[in-house]
């Protein structure tokens, strides 16, 4: 917890208890210091007139052990508890977690035995401090209010109404190819692009659809400096979105129907992920390449905190935080939202960033590679949603090529993972040793702060919902 400033530290008052619902301390910057006080006690013989009588001596020492920067402060309430108890019909309440809770291997019959219903609640309160409600009437009951038209496909899980963006999506099967942005998105555009660096960058994205028509975001990202949310609003501007086919979750330059120029085909996508299990010489825990999501790091939302400004501390000023050198300067504007190059390129040698890639096929930069997707130039006769212009079963020809590309470069930076005579542990020291650990959380910090995805561990669904 003290790792990240944003979380929260729990407290369990019944930590054996899985029912028990913490309540949570929030971090707080800090300039005090650590002291040990020991008290002394010594008893002294005073003789007064004729009786003698102890007086205790206190003495106290005073040692400074340490300054401390951060503290957690418990200032919320404690939220409801909700027992694994049954209420009889006499009122009288019994336990249920030695029926409830499996502390060891079970038979068949733990499982089909007859227990009263215990439906613990899906979800405690999301906040633990009192706050004042501001009651508003409901617009809806409103003399002449009327509902707004609202596509009744998908309300499960919209919170509010997404704000459009003004893409144009198309479909495999669609005849039809966009010409032009919609007016919305024209109109969009012209009222945030008020600046030159706006008008500098939007030059350069036409530069970068004249020169190829397609491109996914994540290479507009590699090519161009642009703040995300304004790349939502130019991104429709200059060209439409594919849904489905070989040229799915990739944004095309409007007037350019890939379905009828047979030399798109190095501009289809290729959904590529990095094959791992026992099969291949390495579980999952030993890829070296990180998920980019995982279920460990989930937390509560009770357990997270908006992170606040630290005041300067004592200890801050001491380590030189006043004088910060040049790693802490910001980037020029020039490269500020820029991603890396390896985000849509692969190159034999290096692995991916991430285990799921979206590649294009031209910006796969392996002679090996383009010799697969180059085996039928010429002679290209139908284009079809799953290959397109490719012949067919090319996409697994690629995969495995990629995969084997990538196991080599396992094996020869971590020889321990593909070794019989090598222990388990070995391996594992082998991995945390050679692979660099370091090497990634450095590369790691290096990173931009915006990644490819910010939602869904598809990149397609993700960027499906930015613009709907």
């Amino acid at each position: 917890i003290y790792a990240d400033p944003a979380k929260r530290l729990e407290l369990y008052f019944r930590p054996k208890d899985p029912y028990c619902h913490p309540v949570c301390a929030n971090r707080f910057p800090t300039s005090t210091m650590l002291l040990r006080v020991r008290r002394r006690t010594s008893r002294k013989k005073k003789q007064l007139d004729t009786e003698e009588q102890t007086q205790p001596e206190v003495q106290f020492e005073m040692e400074i052990l340490g300054i401390v920067t951060t503290v957690y402060k418990f200032q919320g309430m404690s939220d409801f508890q909700y027992l694994a108890m049954h209420s009889g019909p006499d009122g009288k309440q019994t336990s249920m977690y030695d029926k409830v809770l499996m502390l060891k291997p079970e038979k068949e019959e733990f499982f089909n035995r007859e227990l009263p219903l215990y439906i613990p609640p899906p979800i405690f309160s999301r906040l633990d401090t009192p706050i004042d409600y501001f009651y508003r009437p409901d617009i809806q009951h409103r003399s002449g209010y009327n509902n707004p038209q609202v596509s009744g496909e998908n309300l499960i899980g919209l919170s509010r109404a997404r704000r459009p963006h003004n893409a144009i999506f198309v479909n495999f099967d669609d005849e039809e190819i966009p010409a032009k942005p919609l007016d919305a998105a024209v109109q969009t555009w012209k009222k945030v692009c008020t600046n030159p660096v706006d008008k500098k960058v939007e030059e350069e994205m036409r530069k970068l659809f004249e020169a190829r028509p397609v491109w996914s975001r994540n290479a507009v990202k590699a090519n161009i400096s642009v703040h995300p949310e304004k790349l939502k609003l130019l991104l429709p501007y200059l060209a439409y979105y594919m849904l489905t086919g070989p040229w799915r979750s990739l944004w095309v330059r409007f007037g350019y129907d890939p379905r009828k120029h047979p030399e798109a085909k190095i501009y289809q996508v290729l959904d590529f992920r990095i094959r791992c299990g026992m099969k291949y010489g390495y579980a999952p825990n030993d890829m070296p390449v990180k998920a980019k999501r995982s279920t460990y790091n989930y937390s509560l939302p009770i357990t997270v905190k908006k992170q606040v400004s630290h005041t300067v501390s004592v200890h801050d000023l001491k380590q030189g935080l006043g004088t910060a050198g040049a790693s802490g300067a910001k980037k020029p504007p020039s490269s500020r939202y820029k991603l890396k190059e390896s985000i849509y390129v692969f190159r034999e040698g290096a692995l991916p960033p991430y285990r799921q890639m979206f590649y294009q096929l031209c910006d796969l930069n392996v002679e090996s590679l383009q010799k697969i997707i180059h085996r039928n130039d010429g002679t290209e006769s139908e284009c079809t949603e799953r290959d397109g212009w490719c012949l067919p079963k090319t996409s697994d020809d690629l995969r495995d090529s990629m995969s084997l590309m990538i196991k080599q470069i396992i094996r020869s930076t971590r020889p321990a993972l593909f070794s019989n005579t090598t222990s388990s542990e070995d391996c594992k020291e082998q991995l945390a040793s050679e692979s660099g650990e370091d090497e990634e959380d450095e590369e790691e910090e290096e990173e931009e702060d915006f990644k490819p995805s910010d939602g869904s561990e598809n990149e397609m669904e993700t960027e499906i919902l930015d613009y709907v």
